[in-house]
This record gives C-alpha cells, structure tokens and sequence, in this order.
C-alpha cells in the first residue's frame, strides 16, 4: 500500500475534502433550518419566484455530491459537479451585485457572517480550486501526445462556466419577469428602501392626511375641522391654520373632511351633500361649488373637478366624475366598479387621485383589484395586488326583507387592502396579507406597504412601517422623497432611498393596457 502520494494526487484529494466539507456544512446548515432558508430564497432577487423547488433541489444536490466525493470511483464527476455548482453560486452572487434591483439582507447558510463582496470571492476560490484539479486529473491520466490531439481541457471548463451561468442569467430573467408581473404572492424587501428619520408627537390621534402643497404637509382633525396643522418635509417646521368659513345659510354637516390640493383646499360634506372651496393664501373658505351630488368618497382634480363614489338607488356603489363647468356637471361610471356580492360591501375601497398622471385609482378593501381611470372616469386598466384574494370574503346580513337596502355585515370582514396612497407612477398599499415566505414577526412588528408601478402595472417591492408600542399604522401620505404615517399620537416620516427614488416617475405617461 502506498502511503505517501505525489503531490498532483495529493492536490485533489485535498480539494475534494474542502468540497466534501463545504457541502456537507452547507447542507446541514440549509437542512436544520429549512423554513429559513426558503424565506431567505424567496427574497432572493433572482430566485423569488423558484423558491419552492430550489430549495430542495440545491439541498439534494449538495448532500449528493458530498457524499459521491467520498467515493473513489464517482469522485471526479462528484467535483465536477461541484464545480458546476460552485460556478452557479458564483455567478448568482456576481448577478446580485451588478444587475439586480436590490441586493438581500444577508447570504444565508455557511457565509451568513459575510458580506456579499466576502462571499464572491470565497466561491471564486472554489471554482479556482476545482478547476484546477479537474485539469491537474485529466493530464495526470492522460498522455502529452494525447492530450495534444483532443480537445483542450481548459476549453472544456471553460464552456463548462460559461453554461453554468447562463442557467443563472435565464433563471434570473426568467423570475423577475414572474415576480413583476405574475407574482405568486411572494413579497420582495430590500435593505431599507425607506429609512426612519423623524417623528412629531400631535399629541392626539384624531389626526387624518389632508394633503401637500408647496413643500408642507397638511393634517387636519376630525374633532376641529376647521383647524389645520402643517409641517414642513423634514417635520422641523410648524404652523397652525385657521379656517376661516361664514356660510350665508346653516347648513347641516355631519361629517366634514379637508382636503389640501394645490394653491385650493375643500371642505367636504358627502352627507349634505355639499363642497366648498377656498384658496391656501388665506384660508378662506368663499366658494361653494354647487350641484354636487350626494358622495361618500371625494377627490378633487383642480379647482372645479372632482371624483367622486355615490350610491345608487338600491345602495350599491357608483364611481362618477363631477365639473362645475361641464353641462352636465355629474356623470356617473356605472361600469368601473364590479359587483361580487351585494354591491355595497363588496364594492368598498379608498379613492385616491395623482395630479402628475391625471389618473383616478380606486383599490377594492376586500379583493386584490384596484381600478386605473383618466380624469374623465374612462377604464384604463383593472390591475390586482400581489395577494391571491380576488373574491371578496364577506357576509352579508339584510335587517328587513322588504327593505334590501338595509344591511350589515354578518360576520368580521377578511380587509385585504387597509389603506392606500398615490404619487407619480407609483401606488403604495397597506396590504393585511401575509405572503409566502415571511416572517411571523415581522407582522407582529410591522405593517406591511407593497409598491406597485401603475404605468407598467407591475409589482416593485414591499417596506415594513413599524409599529410605536401598541400602535400600528392609521394613515399614510407619500411625497416625492419621504412616507408619512401616522401611528397613534406620532407622525413619522421615512426618507426614501435611492432604491425607491428611482422609480418615481412624477410625470405624465401613455399607459399601454398591460396583463396583471
């Protein structure tokens, strides 16, 4: 028996236990903590979409070739799968790093203590390492003169490389043209793509988004509706506001809401029904834009338009289009809203307006669909959020037979969409459903804003708004650079990072009719 080998033996046999060990650590790691693992994969920016699957496939693989290396007859093709692998780790990391939208909070596994540049210089230290034995094998086993005539070797690997990574590259593409645009509820989050700046104690939570205008935001109270509180973007500068209003005529409100758009704000009563409007100069309110109709939801446009959900004569919801210098000033769009159930329930969302794109959105409370309309109530397109509810889960109770119009609800409703805002291109929703993939207490923690592209009608990304105490998030406004919650007495801004920030596209834009 020969004890001592030559040093080219030698070589491989030692790159073969680095492999043996490396896999067998790995796998182990992967194996103990399986559900992590995936979590961590479907946030990956290049296999989101093939978590499932490949996480079992990678630790099979693993686990194989760890255990055939041990062999002496399948050791060569074990490394030479390994170095497949290895080449295919290397070039995801190298994707990840160049061309992905974001990079993941850690590696996961055996290099979670490094970072993404530490961990792609250790893979290349493998393929170097496994390429080098394959090639110190294939001469010690073959003669010059044959090696000659074949083939190069290096060519050989070299293809091998190239091939590898290819199925990383169209992997890639592959998923990120799913998680786009044919999401399987599976949330991505980078590394803060908003990140806590500030937060103003108000003291009181009766506090509600009125709007922006001229680098300040607006809160307005539902117990002192005619008083205004605005600050600055960075929450250093504050004004109250009084509203100055003198009816000519009593007028019976039961429930005001301020809105703040532009150099106007409006004073709005659905119930009445009745608007009026005045000028942020003075904060006089002096105009009452007649022939509104009665309105449960309203968005003012400009200065004498504005969207509007109204009830029909049955109780079921109705999207419509008011102008004071229109003849007629009300249109009703009885087709925009999609009837499942009841039509009032059922039909229940928030209204939200972008001024930049001159677009309506109407997102549904209770099934993952949101509406897109031009300032005319025109269908633009009928998109869906990334979640998998698209019937809305209600009951509904009818208090007297001969009266359908009286409901309720007969149970606890399932709220997929909470709440929702708008700026440019982009639709930020409080989404209540946890995806797959994600952490318990994240949910605990946080609630959850999933950010959409309205012109490509694609998802982005997802961000966590954390809660303060007990509190969770009430309320939020978006601005070019920062959100806005409101978290019980607390108004907290985040700053936008680039990652965010390049996706705003605050302009107008020919929106192709797109499948989402």
């Amino acid at each position: 028996m020969r004890l001592i080998k030559k040093p080219k033996e030698l070589f491989i046999e030692i790159v073969c236990l680095l492999y043996i060990f490396l896999f067998i650590y790995a796998a182990m790691s992967k194996g103990l903590d399986f559900e992590n693992f995936k979590i961590q994969l479907g946030q990956s920016p290049l296999l989101s979409a093939f978590a499932d699957w490949v996480s079992w496939i990678v630790l099979i693989v693993e686990f194989a070739i760890a255990i055939l290396l041990i062999f002496r007859r399948t050791r060569i093709m074990a490394l030479y799968a390994g170095f497949c692998l290895m080449t295919m780790f290397t070039a995801y990391i190298y994707i990840i790093l160049n061309y992905s939208s974001f990079v993941p909070c850690s590696c996961g596994g055996i290099l979670e203590k490094m970072n993404w540049k530490q961990h792609l210089a250790f893979n290349i230290a493998f393929v170097v390492l496994g390429g080098a034995a394959l090639w110190i094998n294939h001469t010690k086993n073959n003669s010059r003169d044959r090696i000659q005539k074949t083939s190069p070797y290096y060519l050989q690997l070299f293809v091998t490389i190239v091939f590898s990574s290819t199925i990383v590259m169209l992997l890639f593409l592959y998923s990120e043209k799913i998680m786009h645009y044919e999401n399987p509820f599976i949330r991505r989050y980078p590394q803060h793509p908003a990140q806590y700046k500030k937060e103003l104690d108000l003291k009181y939570n009766s506090y509600y988004f009125a709007g922006q205008s001229a680098g300040r935001i607006y809160l307005a109270n539902y117990t002192a509706p005619l008083m205004l509180k605005s600050v600055d973007k960075d929450l250093d500068s504050i004004k109250i506001e009084k509203i100055i209003f003198n009816p000519e005529k009593k007028i019976p409100f039961q429930s005001t809401k301020i809105s703040v758009r532009g150099s106007y704000f409006y004073l709005k009563d659905g119930k009445v029904p009745t608007v009026f409007r005045g000028s942020t100069r003075d904060w006089k309110l002096d105009h009452e834009i007649e022939g509104v109709p009665y309105f449960t939801l309203a968005q003012p446009m400009d200065s004498s338009s504005m969207a509007f959900r109204s009830n029909t004569k049955s109780m079921a919801n109705i999207l419509g289009v008011y102008n004071e210098n229109q003849k007629p000033q009300v249109k009703f769009k009885s087709t925009l809203l999609q009837k499942q159930l009841d039509g009032f329930f059922d039909t229940d969302g928030v209204l939200l307006y972008d001024e930049g794109l001159q677009k309506q959105i109407y997102l549904y409370f209770y099934r993952n669909q949101y509406i897109i309309a031009d300032k005319n109530g025109e269908l633009i397109h009928r998109g869906r959020t990334i979640d998998t509810i698209s019937k809305a889960k209600i009951k509904v109770a009818y208090l007297k037979k001969e009266k359908q119009n009286e409901r309720t609800m007969k149970a606890p409703p399932l709220i997929v969409n909470a709440n929702a805002a708008v700026y440019g291109n982009l639709l930020f929703v409080n989404s209540k459903i946890k995806g797959k993939f994600e952490d318990d207490k994240l949910w605990e923690q946080a609630s959850i804003i999933d950010v959409y592209d309205i012109n490509r009608h694609a998802y982005i990304m997802s961000l966590a708004i954390y809660n303060i105490g007990d509190d969770k998030l009430k309320d939020f406004l978006v601005t070019d650079d920062s959100l806005y919650a409101l978290i019980g007495n607390q108004l907290v801004v985040y700053k936008f990072r680039d990652i965010l920030k390049k996706e705003i596209k605050n302009e107008s834009f020919n929106v192709k009719k797109l499948t989402f």
